[in-house]
């Protein structure tokens, strides 16, 4: 292997913007543990998707704010891994961040991953309305994290506990009504429940009428 090789390589990289191992070690006519070797050497960074299968190089990804860049429905962060990424982003956010919307940043869904790591010394979990909500474990951070995640909470009219399982009930039974009929339904039934706390509900969960939302997050 030669010199030329590798710059031949990098040029080939740079055209492509993303590579896997294989491919890698076919351009430059060696082992894959070679071409492994190549990935570090050059500061390779790894896709947090697709299994970590995919590399680029510095210089190729055009990071945003977040540090976060993808090429086509491969991504990449400037953190590192998945979990490092994750524990940036919420450390970064101004009201901490639940897995729906740490999944909208990453453009993956992250909710098995996080509920898989209830315990992280990098993290706070706490349940509220209904969701867990992932906080910076820095006790400073934390609290102004948790007063504005606790204000933004206020602000939005959410159904009690009691409505909330009364809805979900009414949904498994009837997917098929909109939220207006739904509201009207459940009226009937005693419950004082306006569309749009309904609304409400299945949006802050970030769900569709039709699909049950998963309380666990």
């Amino acid at each position: 292997m030669t010199i030329d090789t590798d710059k031949k390589t990098i040029r080939a990289i740079h055209q492509k913007k993303i590579i896997v191992i294989d491919k890698l070690a076919s351009l430059l006519n060696s082992s894959i543990k070679t071409a492994r070797r190549r990935l570090k050497l050059w500061q390779a960074i790894t896709s947090y998707n697709m299994n970590g299968r995919y590399y680029t190089l510095p210089g190729i990804p055009d990071f945003d704010s977040h540090g976060l860049w993808h090429y086509r429905q491969v991504r990449f962060s400037q953190h590192g891994n998945l979990k490092n990424t994750i524990i940036a982003l919420v450390n970064q956010s101004r009201a901490g961040l639940d897995a729906a919307e740490a999944s909208d940043l990453l453009g993956i869904s992250v909710r098995s991953f996080l509920s898989s790591r209830q315990k992280h010394a990098d993290l706070k979990r706490e349940k509220i309305q209904g969701r867990f909500v992932y906080f910076c474990a820095a006790q400073k951070d934390y609290i102004k994290q948790k007063q504005l995640r606790d204000a933004m909470a206020k602000t939005i009219e959410l159904p009690s506990d009691i409505e909330a399982i009364a809805i979900l009930v009414e949904t498994i039974k009837s997917p098929h009504l909109s939220i207006d009929q739904l509201a009207l339904k459940l009226q009937k039934n005693n419950y004082r429940i306006s569309s749009e706390r309904i609304e409400n509900l299945f949006s802050y969960h970030d769900l569709s009428i039709k699909k049950m939302p998963d309380l666990t997050f």
